[in-house]
């Protein structure tokens, strides 16, 4: 073969069946190949195990997918390139035209505008509640047929917990799917009760290093199997270099969000009791409104504290921009610690009502708690708060 011709076609590299790599190679190819037409016809009518296009599957996304379903109790696995892609391609494959959906303030926006805009531009209709509501909840089911119920536990940003047995008991008796954004709570929570779709930003806590994006749908594998062509078709691929990258934060995972947790605990109590801080929401304090719901429900507390600074005293923005290992950004998960201050976050597609059920003021601060020394976290928030 001419050089043009041999480097389109090197050489290929068996490894031995007992000589296994302890880690998984990245399968960073678009297209697989069989010997012969027969072969790819039967892999393409299920007849046979194999791959042919990335799109549709790839082994180094397989193996995330296996990894990302067992963590929640689960025997099916989507991949999407974001968080925000898997909430929306999972609406987007339930729901039909006519269809209604229920839905809460206290949620991320992007999914509130995914159902309120563009699933109403093709006919699907809503009701948005509180998420404490749960008098409403049952009622506006009875009252009409709903395709299903979204929702996330704990809220963003201000950690309100959702009562998940009474929302997906009542969610069943009236015929309407459940969709859980697990994100804020992580694969080991919420497993254990009747949720048939969870979702989640691979951004957050599977990478935890803040330097790549993905997204999960997770469910039982007949509601995966049914979702899995338009998925394919939408095309809304992980890659599968990030793949990789997921799967090896993965390893980290158990031990960053013990360390994480811990940290938000002990920045939760210093806060609680500082004169400048009018309140502090966060599961694991006893002074939470639903403290003994999270008990019951959560394996743990999360890594998220949400603050409401008083007023006068304390100016947001200067709070903000003051502290030096708390980095102003709009995610979390991250093994570094972030900030938000309310004025980013403040929900302003909803009316004045629906912003009280939000609770998202100028005042309120999102802290995003990393793997740092907890008593540097509180010496900085210390420093922040007497600096201005």
């Amino acid at each position: 073969m001419k050089i043009s011709t041999r480097v389109n076609h090197p050489p290929s590299v068996a490894v031995p069946a007992d000589n296994r790599p302890l880690v998984a190679p990245i399968y960073q190819s678009v297209k697989f190949t069989f010997d012969d037409v027969a072969e790819t016809e039967r892999q393409s009518r299920g007849q046979r195990e194999g791959f042919q296009y990335s799109r549709v599957s790839n082994p180094t996304l397989q193996q995330l997918s296996l990894t990302l379903a067992q963590l929640q109790g689960r025997d099916g696995c989507l991949l999407t390139s974001s968080g925000v892609a898997a909430v929306n391609l999972a609406l987007l494959a339930l729901c039909k035209q006519g269809d209604h959906v229920m839905l809460f303030a206290e949620m991320y926006q992007p999914t509130r505008y995914m159902i309120r805009r563009l699933l109403a531009r093709y006919g699907v209709t809503h009701t948005m509640l509180s998420i404490e509501d749960t008098v409403g909840i049952e009622q506006a089911l009875a009252a009409k047929p709903t395709r299903l119920v979204i929702f996330e536990s704990p809220s963003n940003p201000v950690l309100k917990i959702a009562d998940i047995e009474a929302i997906t008991a009542a969610a069943r008796r009236h015929g309407a799917l459940t969709v859980l954004d697990n994100t804020f709570a992580g694969f080991h929570n919420h497993g254990q009760f009747d949720i048939d779709v969870f979702v989640h930003s691979l951004t957050k806590y599977a990478s935890g290093h803040g330097d790549v994006m993905g997204g999960a749908v997770i469910a039982r594998s007949e509601l995966i199997d049914k979702m899995r062509q338009d998925f394919i078709v939408i095309g809304a691929t992980l890659d599968p270099h990030t793949a990789f990258l997921i799967q090896r934060g993965l390893k980290t995972y158990a031990l960053r969000y013990e360390r994480q947790c811990a940290n938000a605990l002990h920045v939760a109590r210093f806060l609680e009791g500082h004169p400048q801080v009018a309140s502090v929401t966060y599961p694991g304090l006893s002074s939470h409104p639903q403290y003994q719901l999270a008990q019951r429900q959560m394996l743990d507390a999360g890594t998220i504290v949400s603050v409401e600074l008083k007023e006068p005293g304390v100016a947001p923005a200067s709070f903000a921009n003051a502290l030096k290992l708390f980095a102003i950004s709009a995610s979390v998960g991250s093994t570094e610690s972030l900030v938000q201050p309310g004025q980013l976050m403040k929900p302003r597609d909803l009316n004045d009502s629906e912003q009280q059920w939000a609770a998202v003021t100028e005042r309120t601060m999102r802290l995003s708690i990393g793997i740092e020394d907890a008593e540097d976290l509180v010496a900085d928030l210390h420093q922040a708060l007497a600096a201005i």
